[in-house]
């Protein structure tokens, strides 16, 4: 692999890696405030997920995805495991309440 080519993929992978990074903190801060939002839903018995708040929030993150020229589904997808694993988190808050 010629020099230029191995630089400029180093460089490519480093932003990479920087981002991943910022996506790990960015998940992190967003599962403490649903965590806090389990809690305050274990504490006034309410359902641990919102299936029109769900679909608000997946229609509104696929608009975004669109116009940020993501494929279409992809954010879907990756929204229904993030909300999958919230959920999984508020029932169990629910039960030790």
């Amino acid at each position: 692999m010629k020099k230029e080519v191995k630089n400029q993929l180093d460089e490519y992978r480093e932003s990479i890696d920087n981002i991943d990074s910022m996506l790990v903190f960015l998940l992190a801060e967003r599962f403490k405030i649903t965590e806090k939002v389990g809690k305050l839903k274990a504490d006034y018995n309410l359902p641990a997920s919102d299936k029109n708040r769900e679909a608000k929030q997946r229609a509104r993150l696929e608009r975004l995805s669109a116009k940020a020229g993501i494929k279409p589904g992809f954010i879907s997808r990756l929204l229904n495991f993030i909300i999958g694993e919230v959920v999984k988190n508020h029932k169990k808050l629910k039960k030790n309440s």
